[in-house]
């Protein structure tokens, strides 16, 4: 009676074990990559015919975190098998008191060089709602293990002003966090 009792509970405790051994090697394969970067909005002046003008600013490029970070959770570029952005959150350092209502719309799309040559999309924003010093981008879903291999990527911004234009220079944070999945070395 104890044997048939004791191969039940053996082969639980093994599958909780196993469980719980699974978990923390994905665990260890999970991790984030924080980046950021600044550019600047340069001012239009308010715009007559109640229509805003489209800037497309030069590229950024962005020194990423990149390589510290994969050395730090034991990988490697080579070893990546999924990126994707979590969250690109925008914020108007200076002027102090300026917020996104000149702002109709906004996208951020990534490239691995500064030509550009294979940019995609990497978030956007339309409507941008008003009175928001910070706001939070949605991520496209696109795939970006190339972009974060190389520890290094550029960043295009386009937006779409509103009439009301933009009397000053405006320079923004943006804050980028991506979700990263790798074997181990």
């Amino acid at each position: 009676m104890k044997k048939s009792l004791f191969a039940p509970v053996l082969f639980v405790l093994a599958l909780l074990l196993g469980t719980v051994g699974c978990k923390k090697i994905a665990d260890l394969l999970t991790f984030q990559i924080n980046d950021s970067s600044t550019f600047q909005l340069p001012a239009t002046g308010p715009v007559p015919g109640g229509v805003g003008p489209v800037i497309t600013l030069p590229g950024v490029t962005v020194n990423s975190t990149s390589n510290s970070t994969f050395q730090n959770n034991n990988t490697a570029a080579e070893y990546i098998q999924d990126v994707t952005l979590d969250r690109l959150a925008l914020t108007i350092t200076d002027p102090a008191g300026q917020n996104f209502d000149f702002v109709k719309s906004i996208s951020i799309s990534i490239a691995s060089d500064a030509a550009g040559t294979n940019k995609v999309l990497l978030a956007s924003l339309s409507p941008v709602p008003t009175g928001q010093t910070t706001i939070n981008l949605t991520p496209s879903g696109q795939k970006l293990d190339a972009y974060l291999r190389s520890g290094n990527y550029t960043l295009f911004t386009t937006v779409e002003m509103t009439q009301l234009g933009l009397s000053k220079a405006t320079t923004v944070r943006a804050d980028s966090r991506f979700n990263v999945k790798a074997n181990p070395k």
